[in-house]
């Protein structure tokens, strides 16, 4: 008897060990792969476009985070609290990823700017959803940036995230004459390894009266437990936009904020924010002393909000807030700012649309 338990205590303990060994490898594997992209890095562009943007012309663009195609209706995030960390099946993904095209061709618009666009990611079965989208717009000129390029997340233990290489991409009809990739500060701790990489891209568009329209499409960081990071990264963004625009371009910047564009979503749409450290106010005050204007997309008659909290599906009650947006200079006039009501169809954020135009001054 003691001679069995005597092997079973060696076999436990052997077990044991390498659970821990296993363990310590793969925490080696997690820092020794972790990197970021290289800061000021010039980007491909795809296409043959050579048509310049016109002052005074009448423009449409369209924003959406597609929530890297998983975001259907009934879809909710482990990272937000839910339960899911892959698309529901392949099936499903090339679905919703197919009705996302289909919505944002009917937009028509001259500018679209998208995030959470995976290409070879494990939550994704490895579906290129760049060639999707882009199958989707049809022939337009493009960019697209790696935002992060992550080691293989062994959680959770059910159903591993996983690997994911996921950025952004812009499209237009109009030429593109160049496009580099930022990238933005991000928590020096263990936690970056949540937060991951995060960049914006600046595409340079020629306008027929000699100058440029600067077009920013940004993703900024949701999971920081350090406030001050959101802050460096909307001062390099301003910072950034801000000097485009000194030198005589036209800046638009459109994306996921991650904070309350509205300031208090909760006076339009009932549902307080308090405790969502990625759902607070944008830091407004930083924009004082510059030329540039956030333009929160709203109708106050029928507000709709462009992102639910990913706790559970959707329903009644969720938090939803607007935390996508736009950000212009003072020679491009806005005429219309909206959130598109998908209802959340496709991806736990609605599209917005901005009709702007770039003024002959």
């Amino acid at each position: 008897m003691k001679k069995a338990l005597k092997k079973t205590g060696k076999i436990l303990l052997i077990v044991l060990l390498a659970l821990v060994v296993l363990a310590g490898a793969y925490v080696a594997y997690v820092l020794i792969d972790y990197h970021r992209i290289s800061d000021n890095l010039s980007l491909s562009v795809s296409g043959s476009q050579e048509e310049p943007a016109q002052a005074g012309e009448s423009y449409t663009l369209v924003s959406w985070n597609i929530g890297f195609g998983a975001y259907e209706s009934d879809y909710s995030f482990f990272m937000d609290g839910g339960t899911q960390s892959w698309a529901w099946s392949p099936e499903r993904l090339n679905a919703n990823l197919a009705a996302i095209g289909r919505t944002l061709a009917a937009q028509e618009a001259d500018f679209y700017t998208l995030q959470e666009v995976d290409l070879n990611s494990t939550r994704t079965y490895h579906t290129d959803e760049k060639a999707a989208m882009l199958s989707a717009l049809g022939a337009e000129d493009s960019v697209y940036a790696l935002n992060f390029d992550s080691p293989f997340l062994l959680y959770p233990l059910r159903q591993p995230h996983g690997k994911s290489v996921s950025g952004i991409l812009t499209a237009t009809r109009f030429e593109i004459t160049s496009s580099v990739r930022r990238s933005l500060p991000v928590e020096k701790s263990l936690k970056k390894l949540v937060d991951l990489d995060r960049c914006y891209t600046v595409t340079r568009i020629p306008v027929e009266n000699g100058r440029e329209l600067c077009l920013y499409n940004i993703h900024l960081s949701a999971y920081t437990t350090d406030g001050t990071i959101a802050d460096e990264q909307l001062e390099l963004l301003i910072t950034d936009m801000e000097a485009e625009y000194r030198s005589g371009n036209y800046v638009v910047c459109a994306g996921d904020f991650n904070k309350d564009l509205l300031g208090d979503s909760s006076a339009y749409f009932g549902v307080s924010t308090a405790g969502y450290t990625w759902a607070q106010s944008l830091r407004f005050d930083l924009f004082d002393g510059t030329d540039l204007s956030v333009v929160a997309p709203l109708d106050p008659d029928n507000p709709v909000p462009s992102c639910r909290n990913a706790d559970a599906p959707y329903h009644e009650g969720q938090l939803v807030l607007t935390v996508d947006g736009f950000v212009v200079s003072p020679n491009v006039t806005v005429s219309a700012a909206e959130v598109l009501d998908e209802d959340f169809r496709c991806s736990d954020h609605n599209p917005v649309r901005l009709t702007f135009t770039l003024n002959d001054r």
